[in-house]
């Protein structure tokens, strides 16, 4: 990873993309490496990975994005995998993009790349704005005190890209060679590094792998992963030895540790740097920034606005995603229709129609919203208003254990858990994603409302419909909070994560970044989401329609076939006598099989909260989509295919002395709060990354739903709703 001139002994240039977050890195990243692009993820854990290429020169240029940070100490999942890509995969250029606008925050990060003695390209992006701020950046000083070539860019306007690429190519080809940058830490330390390095450099395995000052700063700032890395050699015990000697001398004499004098060095260079280096222009006036951020993030107003904006985003999202939807569930309709007419009646047909078909259209029908709702988190998140919305929750979410972030994920859940359990990605803290995963399925999302409205509007009256419904939503948001605080007391101790959150300013993002990432979420919703769904829709029709009973079978076709010979009833009362009968089939074989039984199995345990055996399987099935929940009951009362406006169910229900008032609400309790379907489940073991904790998970949840559907049971008989 050392300096010189390279001989080219392929045509392929590797380079890595490091910078803040808010930085223009992404936005930069779309216009180097235009629409070849791949999405994936960085092994071993679920951070996204950006990768692209590019033809330049003779040249097949490798981009990869790294996620974006503040700084390399190994604090966070994002910092781990970019300092270890660096160190571990040694790309032949690193390209640091810097905020130009914002450079004493930015050049943290550069000066970390600098202890790692990279072939280092700076870009300087948002130049354009750096202009408009009238801010003057002594360029050619900057490069000296960097030991780095800079260039201006702006991914927005489009400008300095071929000069970055030019750039990249003469630094893999060594026509460009990277020179010493003037970073060094005071006396005290530098005597200090001297020691470590002389024992590290004894080490040729060691030295030959890395750079052995940047080991020895990273010993010195007490950095655990380069512990764990130096222990592995003999020399550790000499190196030790000189670390305990530091620590305590730098307590005894500077009362502070070592790692903080470093980081105080670190500023102290960038604010000489800067000082060197750039004036800025001495604002008049506030900027659109400061008179937008006046009112969204008013102490006042800043909430309610807040709720606006996920309203109206929400409204932009299902009204606008209506049309789309519809065209696809009237697709899988012909589809299913003209499956039926080609193929004979059977078990293929029922596969195909009822398992495959149902199960791909019920994770599609709502791919428009899944689009136009990550369209709109981009477009937001790209202004610069999702960081506002975070900073505006954060006092609300502190209270409960949590912060600003996580509320974010919440919101989304009442779109659609899948997304939502992806979101928390932006969460460093593993406590404190793990906890927002948790309670994110109590966020009502909208596969739920099928059911709600089945059974609202089967047992209350218009007038009451909207505040129960309403009640309903506001039940899982109470229910998300107080679990919060209850596991951040218990199973998740500890401190969040600090709420540190750059407020960057308002930019108009660009309209390829914004459908990228709506392009790439919905991928990875269609592939992930529609085989879990698919698989799972196939063993709930393999466990719904077998074991065959020849004797349901025999005992039916017997009784359709006295009706057809009969002279007691014309030609429509026989049609309407072999549909009951049908259905009546349906039923028996539905009680008879795997489905049927294992409700029977769960009846003792659901009963206490006024559910048979029939509920208990519906609630099975609800684990492929909560919506199969009510095309479930439709079938086992006899009514083959029903939906949440089917009448005929309804008066079904309101016949069944046993379905009460109080049976249908502690049924939508119970529905809200029990474990969410196996697609959005599998999503949580990926980014949990534990079966252990998808266990635990479930467990929690299915208590907190039988509890509290126990509790609105018995209330709800209490004041006479049982009738």
């Amino acid at each position: 990873m050392g300096n010189g001139v390279f001989v080219v002994a392929n045509k392929t240039i590797t380079v890595a993309l490091a910078g803040n977050p808010n930085s223009g890195k992404t936005s930069l990243f779309n216009e180097l490496a235009g629409a070849n692009q791949k999405v994936g993820n960085w092994s071993g854990v679920t951070i996204e990975k950006y990768e692209g290429t590019r033809n330049y020169n003779g040249y097949t240029i490798k981009f990869v994005d790294l996620p974006g940070t503040y700084s390399l100490t190994a604090y966070s999942p994002e910092e781990v995998v970019a300092r270890n890509y660096i160190i571990e995969e040694a790309p032949d250029v690193v390209v640091n993009v810097l905020d130009g606008t914002n450079l004493d925050r930015n050049l943290f990060l550069t000066a970390q790349l600098m202890e790692l003695e990279t072939n280092l390209i700076i870009a300087l992006n948002m130049y354009d704005e750096v202009k408009k701020q009238k801010t003057e950046i002594n360029i050619e000083l900057l490069e000296q005190l960097l030991g780095s070539h800079i260039i201006p860019t702006s991914a927005v306007k489009k400008t300095g890209i071929d000069n970055l690429l030019d750039h990249i190519v003469r630094v893999f080809e060594g026509n460009i060679v990277i020179a010493k940058n003037k970073l060094s830490f005071s006396d005290r330390i530098e005597q200090k590094l001297d020691v470590i390095v002389s024992l590290l450099e004894k080490e040729k395995e060691l030295s030959a792998k890395y750079v052995v000052r940047w080991l020895a700063i990273k010993l010195l700032e007490n950095d655990k992963e380069v512990y764990a890395l130096v222990k592995e050699y003999p020399v550790w015990l000499r190196v030790e030895k000189v670390l305990q000697d530091t620590y305590h001398e730098f307590m005894k004499h500077h009362k502070e540790e070592p790692e903080i004098t470093i980081t105080e060095d670190i500023y102290a260079f960038i604010r000489g740097a800067i000082t060197e280096t750039a004036k800025y222009h001495v604002k008049v006036k506030k900027t659109i920034t400061e008179w937008i951020d006046t009112v969204l993030i008013n102490r006042v107003l800043g909430l309610p606005l807040f709720f606006f904006i996920m309203w109206a985003m929400f409204q932009f999202t299902f009204k606008l995603g209506e049309a789309p939807m519809a065209w696809i569930e009237y697709l899988f309709e012909y589809v299913s229709l003209g499956a039926r007419y080609v193929l004979p009646n059977g078990m293929i047909e029922s596969v195909l129609v009822d398992g495959i078909l149902a199960g791909v259209g019920g994770v599609l029908v709502f791919l428009p919203n899944i689009v136009l709702l990550f369209v709109a988190l981009s477009f937001l998140e790209g202004t610069g208003y999702m960081a506002r919305a975070a900073f505006v929750v954060d006092k609300v979410m502190h209270s409960v254990g949590l912060h600003g972030k996580s509320f974010l994920p919440m919101i989304t859940g009442f779109g659609c858990s899948i997304p939502a359990i992806m979101a928390t990605r932006t969460l460093k803290n593993r406590g404190d994603r793990i906890v927002t995963m948790m309670i994110i399925p109590f966020m009502s999302c909208g596969a739920k409302l099928p059911v709600y409205v089945l059974l609202i509007s089967a047992f209350f009256s218009p007038a009451m419909a909207g505040n129960i419904l309403f009640g309903i939503y506001l039940f899982g948001v109470i229910i998300a909070v107080f679990s919060a605080l209850l596991l951040k007391k218990s199973m998740f101790k500890g401190e969040s994560e600090p709420f540190v959150m750059e407020l960057p300013p308002y930019r108009m993002p660009s309209f390829k970044t914004v459908t990228f990432q709506a392009k790439y979420k919905a991928e990875m919703y269609v592939r992930k989401a529609g085989t879990v769904i698919l698989l799972a829709s196939l063993l709930i029709w393999i466990a719904s329609n077998f074991p065959f009973s020849t004797s349901i079978e025999r005992e039916f076709e017997s009784n359709i076939a006295m009706i057809v010979n009969s002279d007691t009833y014309n030609v429509s009362e026989k049609k309407a006598m072999i549909r009951r009968i049908e259905h009546s089939k349906s039923t028996a074989k539905l009680e008879y099989s795997i489905a049927g039984r294992t409700g029977k199995i769960m009846e003792p345990i659901i009963k206490p909260l006024g559910f048979d055996w029939r509920i208990g399987v519906a609630l099975v099935s609800g684990l492929a989509a909560k919506e199969v929940v009510v095309s479930t009951l439709g079938t086992i009362y006899a009514l083959g295919e029903s939906n949440e406006e089917s009448v005929d169910l309804q008066q079904k229900l309101q016949a069944d002395p046993n379905f009460t008032r109080a049976t249908a609400l502690s049924l939508m309790i119970f529905v809200l709060l029990y474990i969410p379907c196996v697609a959005a489940i599998g999503v949580f073991r990926k980014e949990a990354g534990s079966w252990k904790i998808v266990g635990i998970y479930s467990v929690y949840a299915l208590s907190v739903a039988w509890i509290a559907s126990f509790i609105v049971y018995r209330l709800s008989l209490l004041v006479g709703l049982g009738s």
